[in-house]
């Protein structure tokens, strides 16, 4: 059975990915267009374009400086008997979940990161740097930290020893978070409170865009928010207040700066001093 799903996955994941991408993002668009949470800054059109340009080209480059998929990688290590899961005599259902969980752990730490080391927050600043926050948001990163995000989940899948199945649903369920979390949507308050413990839900990752320091070096999660609350990152606001939320970041709002050109460039303009995540004012919540 377990020969069988694999082969499935190997033979039919990419498809399956896609699919559930493109599905994912026409709803997610069809929803924001009925019922927007927060008013748009800038030409509809022309923020879509551009943050998915970026992508596109990310996807180029990780494919050709990266041929072997992540999916791959998991195949080699399970046939392999490699990683941290594989020294225990664990139930394969039971090493899919730990495994997907700290998956899910590991991309907590590198968002964490990414806001801490001078040099990633480079790359890191041309996602914070929209002015708006929408479904397309979760696809506005720089190509080298599309790289850099590869190369480490490369090593956490050897290293866990994570079944080609946790991969392949890793995998689905990053991309569409990623989208679902950044949309710009409305969720019923009542049904946003509960769904608050046990995931990432819009409202609390649009703090995370804020330009205040404090509130931008906050809620890192992106699927499960048991994370945020565990590290001591977890912050919440009113509702009231995320409808008025400034995001970005201050230094460029310039519109100039939001083109796929002013994008590619940024993280290689202005410095960066110190460890960015100390700006969080700790004293203060």
């Amino acid at each position: 059975m377990l020969d069988a799903i694999n082969l499935l996955i190997l033979d039919n994941g990419q498809h399956i990915r896609l699919g559930t991408f493109v599905g994912l993002l026409s709803g997610l668009i069809l929803w924001e267009t009925l019922s927007r949470f927060r008013p748009v800054q800038q030409n509809r059109a022309i923020h879509w374009i551009t943050n998915a340009s970026l992508l596109l080209i990310g996807s180029i480059l990780v494919y050709f400086l990266f041929p072997m998929a992540a999916l791959s990688i998991a195949q080699i290590v399970e046939s392999n008997g490699w990683g941290l899961l594989n020294y225990y005599n664990l139930n394969y259902w039971v090493k899919v979940i730990v495994a997907f969980i700290l998956l899910d752990l590991s991309i907590y730490f590198q968002h964490v990161i990414f806001h801490t080391l001078p040099l990633f927050w480079r790359f890191h600043r041309v996602h914070h740097s929209d002015l708006d926050c929408d479904a397309s948001t979760g696809l506005r990163f720089h190509p080298i930290e599309m790289l850099i995000s590869m190369l480490v989940k490369f090593i956490t899948i050897a290293a866990l020893g994570a079944p080609l199945l946790a991969v392949f649903l890793f995998e689905i369920v990053l991309n569409g978070m990623a989208m679902f979390t950044h949309a710009n949507i409305r969720i019923p308050r009542p049904l946003n409170r509960v769904l608050l413990w046990f995931m990432v839900t819009p409202n609390m990752h649009l703090i995370h865009h804020s330009n205040t320091s404090k509130q931008m070096n906050s809620n890192f999660g992106f699927n499960i928010s048991l994370w945020d609350r565990l590290f001591g990152t977890y912050l919440d606001l009113p509702e009231q207040k995320l409808k008025t939320l400034d995001i970005g970041l201050g230094k460029h709002q310039d519109l100039t700066q939001q083109s796929l050109r002013g994008l590619l460039y940024l993280p290689f303009t202005g410095r960066v001093k110190g460890y960015t995540i100390n700006e969080r004012d700790f004293t203060q919540e």
